[in-house]
């Protein structure tokens, strides 16, 4: 995941080809998380970053915030548009705020006056599936001799189902059902409701093989920001079961305070044996 605690706590990271949801209030870090497990990948494998609440420029610079240098990056919009002829970047940012003029183009090469081309609106799923098979086809996924290994982050779920909240399981079943592939790992984000106690759209989590939830404490008892994680869920990993408190720091991102990274550290010593192979 590119943060040293939380991998200890999954027993080394996300296991290749699952699927991680990460839910938690606004502000509370999913994004940080996310640019920090991109900026960890992305000299390793292809990485396909799609925002649907932030524009491409603001994703480089709160990068940079925490010392992650994603300059290099390229937005599919300037790949569409012929600003960008040659790309050599491992990374490619899909912003869907810059596909309001390009995205029908987008769906009818996909599907010649097909359904998808008939999408009313950039944030739609088919809008989405489109420009990550064209990312894919771009940064040379598939390649003769095999498939590289790929890492896709979809920040934020919630704008797909906006529209209609009660289709949230539909609509991520169909994503995971197009997306899957042994090779592609998938991390997402999802907003969650501190006054209902659930994730926007309920149904996302049913598709995830690890949930890993954050939170704030309750800001009127504590009179100051206390942040927290749990892992809920992991599938193929005996991860730590108990929540940790972190904080944000400027050139750093997230940082353990409790417990103490030593103890973690031992936890994953003492635990890694029971991890489960998918490979």
């Amino acid at each position: 995941m590119g943060v040293e605690w939380l991998d200890y706590a999954l027993q080394g990271g996300v296991p290749r080809g699952t699927w991680t949801l990460i839910t938690g209030e606004p502000g509370v870090g999913k994004s940080i998380l996310c640019i920090q497990a991109v900026g960890a990948s992305v000299d390793a494998m292809p990485v396909v970053y799609v925002s649907t609440e932030t524009r491409f420029y603001d994703v480089v610079r709160q990068a940079r915030q925490f010392g992650i240098d994603l300059s290099d990056a390229v937005s599919l919009t300037e790949v569409l548009t012929g600003k960008v002829k040659e790309v050599k970047s491992n990374l490619m940012i899909i912003d869907l705020f810059g596909l309001a003029r390009q995205y029908r183009e987008l769906l009818k090469a996909g599907e010649e006056g097909g359904e998808k081309a008939r999408a009313k609106s950039p944030l739609s799923m088919e809008v989405v599936m489109a420009a990550i098979e064209k990312a894919y086809e771009v940064l040379g996924v598939t390649e003769e001799g095999g498939k590289k290994d790929v890492l896709v982050v979809i920040d934020s779920l919630a704008p797909l189902w906006a529209h209609a909240p009660a289709m949230a399981r539909l609509i991520t079943y169909r994503l995971r059902q197009r997306l899957y592939r042994s090779n592609v790992t998938v991390i997402m984000t999802n907003q969650y409701a501190p006054t209902t106690g659930m994730t926007f759209g309920f149904g996302a989590e049913h598709i995830a093989d690890a949930i890993i939830h954050m939170w704030f404490e309750s800001v009127e008892t504590t009179k100051e920001i206390r942040r927290w994680l749990i892992i809920k869920k992991a599938r193929l990993t005996n991860h730590y079961r108990k929540a940790m408190r972190f904080d944000i720091e400027p050139g750093k991102g997230l940082v353990l305070l409790e417990p103490g990274i030593d103890e973690l550290r031992k936890w994953f010593e003492s635990n890694s044996k029971g991890r489960v192979s998918n490979e």
